[in-house]
């Protein structure tokens, strides 16, 4: 069966172009033999997302993802290898194979993904059946009083839970296991005895990009002492912080028209209610404080947010921080200020499309937001409460971009405080810059590694995006200083041997994601630019490197020799230890001089 697989998996590269499939996703700059973009991966201003199209891998000489073009898709559609491997298939017109993945996944782990999916689609249209059998009549008056047509609640599979005890039972008559059922985070399990885990709620699917039902959210219908919305449990195939309500309508949308912008906004009706009125271009985030799994999956439908959070105050905090996270990767934001008490859901049915549209349009960026929102907290009629403000506000304008930025804010603060611009530019000057807003996260390719480690990973490099100096070199007498440089050297030595070229993409099926042998991988492929593996400079640092692997193997042996030396009690093996001192101290000499 792993033969199957692979005789696939090799099938699927070969008719799937890595710059094809992230032109998709990325903007792509053809430079030299590479192209490049801004990393969708992290934020960054300045391009060092590099794709080879001759070899079939990306590399983000920033962050270090690197991998071929299953693993590209997977992180881009946040979804699991098998997954991947389906998307990628069905754009090449390939059927994947139903058996092979053993080796890759567990049966178990497939079995148990399949089996909770299938839950929640039955789920689905169990609820959606409910809705319209004629005993669902106060989820049917729900719907009419806010006014949702029926072909938006067919649009987003709205459906009715009617009590406790019918879905469980339903269920278990389809046969799926009671663990099954549990584990799917559609049934609640009390004391042995299962339960709806949304009865009595109107139910709303929550579908992923692959419009597969991962989960439900809820809403009661009756005024209770509980929570008005409830959503699924955490399981295998939902995580509330990874997923966006109505990202799998957004999808559609992305294929029929280019998408501006996005709307982000709270909860279920929010959605809908936009929708409905046009506004096609929004997710929800369901509740939750905005993450940056969201912000990163929003990034590969659009550059450009707009936040529309409730016009309370909790919904202003909540603002304030998806702003913050939305801009730390790399999105243009910009929120949405609602009349006091309003969610999005109100301002449509009471204002229309125009009354939101002109929301819209006076939406402003995170530091105008910033300034605002200060200024409702203070009384500017009061001398005191003036002056506390204006310091406050220096405060929040240190944070801004640029001088320009500052200049303009600056004579909105004199102009709401009555301070003369010199005096706000003085305190501005003087404020200390820890004040200021935190910039986004810069990473560093750096993890502290020994010279040794560091001076293993440019041999080893040099080998396998193949530098000229290296090509007379014995892989086996280099004394490499991690596993995963090994099994790179045998990968590289059997190519050799069958004379094959080296393909340093099929390293990646070698080794766990986001192990520690794959992020070694990553600090290996920051070599690959081709500037470090050339000329005078690089066969330099190469032989350096290869003297450092040397004398730290040969030190290591000097040491162990020299502690069994101080324990063996047998002349003859304290003869035999010295004399093999002696030829690692020579052999230690020679490297020293520069003798290969």
């Amino acid at each position: 069966m792993a033969s199957e697989l692979q005789e696939f998996l090799i099938t699927l590269k070969e008719k799937t172009d890595i710059v094809d499939v992230a032109g998709g996703y990325v903007t792509l700059e053809r430079r030299g033999g590479s192209y490049w973009a801004c990393c969708p991966f992290h934020h960054e201003k300045t391009p060092s997302f590099a794709i080879n199209q001759s070899d079939q891998y990306y590399h983000c000489f920033g962050c270090g993802e690197s991998g071929d073009v299953i693993k590209f898709v997977c992180n881009m559609e946040n979804v699991d290898f098998m997954d991947g491997v389906k998307i990628l298939a069905e754009r090449a017109n390939l059927t994947v194979p139903q058996t092979g993945f053993d080796s890759r996944k567990t049966v178990e782990t497939k079995r148990k993904r399949d089996a909770i999916l299938n839950i929640l689609n039955d789920c689905a249209h169990f609820y959606l059946k409910n809705l319209n059998s004629g005993n669902a009549e106060e989820h049917i008056n729900y719907i009419l009083n806010r006014k949702i047509p029926s072909n938006i609640v067919r649009k987003f599979g709205l459906g009715a839970s009617l009590n406790f005890r019918d879905l469980p039972a339903y269920l278990l008559s389809k046969g799926y296991s009671k663990q099954d059922i549990v584990d799917s985070g559609a049934v609640n399990e009390v004391d042995g005895k299962l339960s709806d885990a949304q009865g009595g709620r109107l139910i709303f699917p929550i579908i992923n990009a692959l419009d597969e039902v991962v989960g439900f959210g809820g809403r009661i219908l009756v005024k209770k002492d509980i929570a008005k919305y409830k959503n699924t449990k955490e399981t295998v195939v939902f995580n509330k912080s990874k997923t966006l309500y109505n990202i799998n309508l957004l999808k559609k949308l992305k294929r029929e028209q280019t998408i501006s912008s996005v709307i982000i906004v709270e909860g279920y009706m929010d959605t809908i209610s936009l929708y409905q009125a046009g506004f096609k271009n929004v997710v929800a985030s369901m509740g939750t404080s905005l993450t940056k799994e969201q912000a990163r999956l929003l990034k590969r439908y659009t550059d450009n947010v707009f936040i529309s959070y409730d016009g309370d105050g909790a919904g202003q905090k909540a603002n304030m921080r998806g702003l913050e996270i939305l801009k730390s990767e790399g999105l243009n934001v910009k929120v949405v200020p609602l009349p006091e008490g309003l969610d999005p859901d109100d301002v449509i049915k009471q204002r229309g499309t125009d009354g939101y549209s002109k929301c819209l349009d006076a939406a402003m960026p995170l530091i105008d937001f910033k300034l605002n929102a200060l200024g409702k907290t203070f009384d500017l009629t009061k001398s005191e409460d003036k002056r506390r403000f204006a310091s406050a506000a220096v405060k929040v304008i240190k944070s801004a971009d640029s001088a320009a930025e500052q200049e303009d804010l600056l004579k909105d603060l004199r102009d709401k405080t009555g301070f003369t611009y010199e005096s706000l530019k003085r305190d501005l000057n003087s404020a200390p810059a820890q004040l200021a807003a935190a910039q986004p996260e810069r990473p560093v390719r750096s993890d502290n590694a020994s010279s040794n480690l560091t001076a293993s990973r440019f041999v080893i490099a040099a080998f396998l995006f193949g530098a000229k100096f290296a090509e007379d070199e014995n892989l086996d007498d280099v004394p490499w200083r991690s596993e995963v440089h090994e099994i790179i050297a045998r990968y590289i030595k059997g190519k050799r041997l069958m004379g094959e070229r080296v393909q340093p993409a099929e390293l990646f099926e070698f080794f766990e994601d986001n192990s520690q042998e794959y992020k070694e991988l990553g600090f290996i492929f920051d070599y690959s630019d081709g500037g470090k593996l050339s000329g005078e400079v690089g066969q330099k640092y190469f032989y350096d490197c290869l003297k450092t692997l040397r004398l730290a193997y040969a030190d290591d042996k000097i040491a162990e020799i020299t502690a069994l030396t101080k324990t063996e009690t047998d002349a003859a093996e304290r003869l035999r230890l010295a004399e093999e001192l002696q030829k690692l101290l020579e052999q230690k000499k020679k490297i020293k001089s520069g003798e290969r």
